[in-house]
């Protein structure tokens, strides 16, 4: 399994969710291949946000060896499937999509935990406040992604 993280600038939410679902991953022993981007390049190659990289340490997962990076059409033919922390990143990343198959693969990251309600992970870059929410939001939404994909790829 291979998952895209997918946020605007790939230096706050993004980093977040992959280092989330890359420490859970970790503790059960799967070999799931987990990745971030942003729809937006004006970070590429910077580190994460010293905010993010402070909440996920504050929960004992380093996300400091990150770099940031453009989501590109690549990665539509290269991850099973790509999870949009809103609805404007999930629109930037359907405009990529070649096919039917790679729309298939473009989710919201919160539809996990919170099915078909749509709902967004706010973005905390102006909210030094917001990085604890953000936090715990992704957190059960990754934990909901291993229930619902192993659950997914067992019936199949």
């Amino acid at each position: 399994m291979k998952i895209l993280m997918v946020c605007l600038g790939n230096i706050c939410r993004s980093p977040l969710a992959q280092g989330i679902l890359e420490h859970k991953l970790k503790e059960r022993n799967l070999d799931w291949k987990v990745d971030s981007a942003g729809t937006g390049g004006w970070h590429s190659g910077e580190k994460p946000d010293k905010r993010s990289i402070s909440i996920a340490k504050k929960y004992g997962i380093d996300i400091s060896k990150q770099q940031a990076r453009k989501l590109n059409g690549y990665d539509l033919e290269n991850f099973d499937i790509l999870y949009a922390m809103d609805a404007s990143n999930l629109q930037d990343i359907k405009k990529l999509a070649q096919s039917k198959e790679e729309l298939a693969k473009i989710r919201m990251i919160l539809n996990e935990s919170y099915p078909n309600e749509n709902k967004i992970v706010p973005d905390p870059y102006y909210n030094d406040s917001g990085f604890e929410e953000v936090y715990q939001m992704l957190d059960k939404a990754c934990e909901q992604i291993i229930i619902n994909l192993t659950k997914e790829h067992e019936a199949n």
